[in-house]
């Protein structure tokens, strides 16, 4: 298995597909958009985590600039009914502490807000990635908040949703909100927010 190239940006041969060069071998590997944005000219140095991915007709390798990434990528994978492309899509999406954030926050809506993923899959991979994705390391937030804190945010969100408001109305409203606030006073601000707009 390969676990990581170190090399010269070579090609891209797509949006989410580069070649590196390693002494004169090219690898064609698989990237998020996030990745791909990250990397320089070709001809630059590149180091990438990979994970490689055997299938009955190919094997693939998947890279990523953060090893993170490639932890989340691979927690996505043994996630049920997600192949690399939506893992890919994801982490194209959300970054690992976004996305370990919405797991901890039981926020259906950032992952809907994904292209593939629908409100069941979004509800399944809540709960697969919950015992799957180390959320200590990846989540960068800090500590946990209070478990009614979390409830609140997420019963807030619940609310806007039946109101008819979009995933990214419903993030930006609720952002920078203060975490001790109650589901009520949390809807209210939201909703005035929403009206601004």
């Amino acid at each position: 298995m390969i676990g990581s190239l170190r090399g010269t940006l070579a090609a891209r041969t797509g949006q989410t597909e580069i070649v590196v060069d390693v002494g004169g071998v090219g690898y064609r590997v698989s990237v998020t958009t996030r990745t791909a944005a990250s990397l320089r000219a070709n001809g630059s140095d590149v180091f990438l985590h990979v994970h490689t991915h055997v299938r009955e007709d190919a094997l693939v390798l998947y890279g990523f600039v953060h090893d993170d990434e490639r932890r989340c990528f691979e927690a996505l994978l043994g996630a049920h009914g997600v192949g690399p492309t939506l893992a890919l899509a994801v982490l194209s999406a959300l970054s690992p502490a976004a996305l370990s954030t919405a797991v901890i926050e039981d926020d259906v809506e950032t992952l809907c807000a994904v292209p593939g993923v629908g409100r069941k899959t979004a509800a399944r991979l809540l709960i697969d990635l919950k015992s799957r994705l180390d959320l200590p390391d990846l989540s960068g937030v800090g500590p946990v908040p209070e478990s009614g804190t979390r409830s609140a945010r997420s019963e807030a969100r619940a609310a806007l949703v039946e109101l008819g408001y979009g995933p990214d109305e419903i993030r930006r409203a609720i952002e920078g909100l203060h975490e001790e606030l109650g589901v009520e006073e949390m809807l209210r601000l939201a909703l005035r927010e929403l009206a601004a707009r």
